[in-house]
């Protein structure tokens, strides 16, 4: 697994740190050492250990508090350098800085709520297909579907004010219970079954639709 996702790392220009007080060769395997270029080892007990990290003696002789060999991928020997001491406070100092100079992230925390489960067919539908298992805006999802004659998450989205999530679980649950086809990439699913449904369940249609 570590492994897998360190190649993926160097392919995407992910920061990967791995961390680990027991340096031996069964847990940092030689594959997984070709995959992460850089390396930086502490006081070791014993030139075995400094050998499986930076493939070569001299971490057993550091001196400890924060003394450190550090390795760089485009150099064929070690640095020693010293790492500072970090107090709980200027951790968290120095994260809400960094974290200040990034654009604000806003998350979909909906999808931490999704239960997905694997219905026989082999489809991924989230939530149950019965009546008080569907989400409550499965009649007015059904009735827009209906108007439109087309089912998507973004016209969920857009005529419901919900999120991705949300609009993708109840296109699941339409799914399950008949009423539209399987997906088909970017394209908007089928419809299958018409419901007839009353006025009020359809949503006003904005302009420019």
């Amino acid at each position: 697994m570590i492994t897998r996702i360190a190649q993926m790392a160097r392919a995407t220009g992910i920061h990967l740190v791995l961390a680990t007080q027991r340096p031996s060769v069964d847990v940092i395997t030689g594959l997984m050492k070709a995959n992460i270029p850089t390396r930086i080892s502490f006081s070791v007990s014993s030139m075995i250990d400094s050998r499986v990290i930076i493939d070569m003696p001299g971490a057993e002789k550091l001196l400890g508090k924060g003394d450190m060999l550090y390795m760089p991928p485009d150099q064929a020997k070690p640095r020693r350098i010293q790492g500072p001491f970090l107090t709980e406070k200027e951790v968290s100092q120095l994260t809400k800085f960094l974290k200040s100079q990034n654009p604000e992230v806003h998350y979909t925390e909906e999808i931490t709520e999704v239960d997905i489960k694997i219905n026989p067919s082999g489809l991924f539908p989230v939530g149950g297909v019965g009546g008080s298992d569907n989400d409550p805006l499965f009649s007015q999802a059904m009735a827009l579907v209906t108007q439109f004659d087309k089912a998507s998450a973004s016209l969920l989205q857009r005529r419901l004010s919900i999120g991705y999530a949300r609009a993708a679980r109840i296109l699941d649950q339409l799914e399950a219970a008949g009423f539209v086809g399987p997906s088909e990439g970017s394209k908007p699913r089928e419809v299958i079954k018409h419901s007839v449904a009353s006025p009020d369940e359809i949503p006003v249609e904005e302009k420019g639709d």
